[in-house]
């Protein structure tokens, strides 16, 4: 991780002394580096770590932090993991180009190292990424969807840049289509449990403030645990949960019977049930796989994804 972070920043630089000065802090605030660590984790699995891992691994980075640049100007969020946005610091006009930026210097260093296989992987991701994204807001309008949607949702949005570090790292490491199909896969379960289990966070206890947060509910954000609730509620509990939602959002006092409710309902046994269903196809998929240190790691990484706190 420590060369990757070295690599990661070469890949990220520019002759522009505003785009150094953005890159620069961007890299400061990383996060967890989740992604890369399954590209790395993936490819040794599949064979081994070489050059063309690393850059899969700054393809991926590159792509998610522009995403999260983008999101933030789409979502006027003034904050991303305790440290000002790029847009509150800079304004949106520059944040989107800095995000623009990003994506082209990922698929240029597939394009300049003729890593066409891994960029065949990452497009296809921003594709479905930006598909997912849309989907949402087409759904968003109406309030009961359909479990089946949340899936495609989900699926398309979180679980599709796990599923292409899976799938790249393995594809950097010489693996026939076959393997690079079945690592893919994996990163697509474990990107649904992992939502699923942003999901839930939701309806938690914080330690800081002792409850749930309800920031879903106040987004108008359909979530596993609150799908089930409304397809499993009488017609006028149903009715009543959508018309807090719709009217009374920002009302705490509000937006917390309704989380009673998705407590009552089974609404979270039933969503953590899916996330462990979900974790151990993975878990299951994995285990074809030789012994290894790699095969490990990737195994507590599977089960920080669930397990994680934040």
């Amino acid at each position: 991780m420590k060369i990757f972070e070295r690599k990661f920043r070469e890949s990220m630089k520019s002759s522009v002394p505003l785009l150094e000065k953005i890159t620069y802090y961007i890299v400061k605030r990383k996060g967890k580096q989740i992604r890369p660590m399954f590209v790395f984790l993936s490819a040794g699995i599949c064979g081994g770590i070489h050059e063309s891992t690393y850059r899969a691994a700054s393809m991926i980075e590159l792509l998610h932090t522009a995403t999260l640049v983008h999101d933030d100007v789409v979502d006027d969020s003034n904050e991303r993991r305790g440290f000002f946005s790029v847009n509150a610091l800079w304004k949106n006009k520059i944040a989107v180009l800095v995000g623009d930026y990003l994506l082209s210097k990922g698929l240029l260093l597939s394009v300049d190292n003729s890593d066409f296989k891994l960029l065949k992987i990452v497009s296809d991701s921003v594709r479905e990424m930006s598909e997912g994204e849309l989907l949402q807001i087409e759904k968003a309008r109406r309030l009961d969807i359909q479990e089946s949607i949340y899936f495609d949702i989900i699926r398309q949005k979180t679980a599709t840049l796990i599923a292409s570090c899976c799938a790249s790292g393995a594809a950097s490491a010489g693996s026939s289509q076959e393997i690079v199909s079945k690592m893919k896969q994996i990163g697509e379960d474990i990107g649904i449990a992992f939502q699923i289990k942003d999901d839930l966070f939701d309806y938690e206890s914080n330690s800081a403030i002792g409850k749930p947060t309800g920031i879903d509910i106040k987004e108008r954000k359909m979530t596993l645990p609150l799908i089930y609730t409304l397809a499993n509620s009488s017609s006028s509990q149903k009715r009543n949960i959508i018309h807090i939602i719709k009217n009374h959002n920002t009302d705490p006092a509000r937006v917390e019977e309704v989380i009673s409710i998705v407590n009552a309902g089974n609404g979270i046994k039933y969503a953590e049930s899916k996330m462990i269903e979900y974790r151990e196809k993975a878990m299951f998929a994995l285990s074809e796989f030789p012994d290894s240190e790699y095969k490990k790691s990737f195994i507590d990484l599977v089960k920080y994804t669930t397990e994680r706190k934040k």
